[in-house]
């Protein structure tokens, strides 16, 4: 498997996912605003989307990977089709009875998970609503996850990618295409929240059955391989439901601030997980099944070198991406999301919060790569102690500057806890001489940091002089931009072949097989 292009593979339809999310925001923006019918909506969205990455993009997926793919490489394909048939089933009626539960429960629910909603029964009223539309999408987007855990151990990383891609293209199509015809905008887009689980579910069903893997639905049996995924997802579990209650708290916190406070965080989280999606969550997927095979095989050389240039990879396009998005926040705000009901003053908010998360998007990205040193070979448990850890400080650092920042003070927090999470992964991997940084990344390191700097630098510079560009009307602004962000590109590059943080003949890796 070749490393370097899975993660192109899989970064560039994530890219093309976030061209279409911004697409999405940009509509949303307009057509909503930050008030309160944004506010319902966002939460509605972020409902199931907290338990999804409980329930499938946590635990259950981040055992069953390593599970799976080790089965892939010892026993072949048939026996680890039927342990896919029985994660399938244990995951389906689990989720099936919570999600009944829950829809029943929808008002009690909401209590707890956007208490400040409750002085304005309008505003608490539209939120149950919604929320008890979108809420069976955890039900099909979790099924999804595991049927993409399953491609990805095969190494066809193409089909899961797209799938962001269904979920933008019908929440466009149905704030387009149902605005004018439900009660609110809201509502078109929480029908089609539900209606992307449906689409994604079909497309990648389809698809495992294209590479041999029809999976079914046999009488959920705890086997051997079925109790050992419970096992190892019994840890995560409890650190991601710690995690959960972590982004609940946040979003109490936020819902006890003004009107539009949830707002600005979701514009600003939505422009900092571009990097953070295209880098981050492309190298941990495409990480993980690699490692699980590498370490089941018995070559620990070999899954040391894999991580080396996951974080060599991941340096090289995030430290760039974190000091562009800490310079330029109030350009790329305005740009993106400065029309309509979203004016300057939700703009300047919004890129508040956007460049105090950017600070934080390097530890988001190293998270990511370095936690499949853990999970591949088996250990759930300590990245889930270091995360408890990390979300403490999250948590009391959001009740000390929620105060004096408002919803900056959140973003603060949240970038802090990171670092502190990423910093804590590294150590333990370091003192169990499973992290090895080889002499190319020592000396590669440095050297994007200096590029990075100097990027920053020239970003400054050209800003003060496009001041008036990007005071200007919107084709001002989009060309001034635009500038920016191809000047800043290209500054980078020069600086980092000249400093030797890359080197051109990097780019066949993406065309070799075999590469790791």
């Amino acid at each position: 498997m070749n490393l370097a292009r899975s993660i192109a593979t899989v970064g560039g339809f994530t890219m093309l996912s976030r061209v279409l999310g911004f697409v999405r925001d940009i509509l949303i923006a307009a057509i909503l605003g930050a008030g309160l019918a944004a506010d319902a909506f966002f939460v509605a969205f972020k409902f199931p989307n907290l338990f999804r990455r409980l329930f499938a993009e946590g635990a259950f997926n981040l055992a069953f990977v390593p599970l799976f793919a080790g089965l892939l490489e010892e026993e072949g394909r048939d026996v680890a089709k039927e342990f896919a048939d029985q994660a399938l089933a244990v995951l389906l009626w689990a989720l099936l009875v919570f999600v009944v539960v829950l829809e029943i429960a929808m008002p009690w629910a909401m209590m707890a998970f956007a208490p400040g909603f409750l002085a304005n029964p309008h505003k608490f009223q539209l939120a149950v609503e919604l929320t008890r539309i979108t809420f069976p999408y955890l039900l099909f987007i979790s099924l999804v996850s595991l049927m993409a855990g399953v491609l990805n151990s095969l190494g066809r990383f193409a089909a899961a990618a797209v799938t962001p891609i269904l979920l933008n293209l019908c929440l466009i199509g149905f704030v387009l295409g149902l605005s004018p015809i439900t009660e609110t905008p809201g509502h078109a887009l929480a029908w089609g929240v539900f209606a992307a689980g449906i689409v994604q579910f079909v497309w990648l069903y389809g698809h495992c059955g294209r590479h041999g893997v029809w999976l079914r639905l046999p009488r959920p049996r705890l086997t051997q391989n079925v109790r050992l995924l419970i096992k190892r997802a019994l840890p995560v579990a409890v650190g991601a439901g710690i995690y959960q209650i972590n982004l609940l708290i946040d979003t109490i916190i936020a819902s006890l601030l003004p009107d539009g406070s949830i707002s600005y965080l979701f514009f600003a989280d939505r422009v900092n997980q571009l990097p953070l999606g295209v880098v981050g969550v492309a190298v941990g997927t495409a990480l993980l099944p690699l490692m699980s095979r590498q370490i089941r095989a018995g070559d620990e050389d070999a899954a040391r070198h894999s991580q080396n240039r996951a974080l060599e990879f991941s340096f090289l396009l995030t430290l760039p991406a974190a000091a562009a998005l800490v310079v330029i926040a109030g350009p790329v705000i305005s740009v993106l999301f400065e029309r309509g009901a979203f004016g300057a003053a939700e703009a300047g908010a919004t890129a508040a919060a956007l460049g105090v998360y950017a600070t934080g998007l390097p530890a988001y990205v190293l998270v990511k790569t370095l936690a499949p040193g853990y999970f591949a070979r088996g250990d759930t448990a300590t990245p889930v102690k270091i995360a408890v850890a990390a979300m403490a400080v999250n948590l009391v650092l959001n009740l000390v500057l929620m105060g004096p920042f408002q919803h900056v003070g959140i973003a603060m927090a949240t970038s802090v806890s990171a670092w502190i999470n990423a910093g804590l992964l590294a150590l333990v991997l370091r003192r169990r001489g499973q992290l090895e940084p080889d002499r190319r990344l020592r000396r590669r390191l440095p050297r994007a940091v200096l590029a990075a700097a100097g990027m920053a630098m020239f970003l400054a510079v050209a800003q003060g002089g496009l001041e008036g560009a990007l005071a200007g009307g919107l084709a001002a602004r989009v060309a001034a931009l635009a500038g920016l962000v191809a000047g800043g590109l290209a500054v980078f590059a020069v600086l980092a072949v000249l400093f030797g943080a890359a080197r051109v003949e990097d780019l066949k890796t993406l065309t070799r097989k075999d590469a790791a």
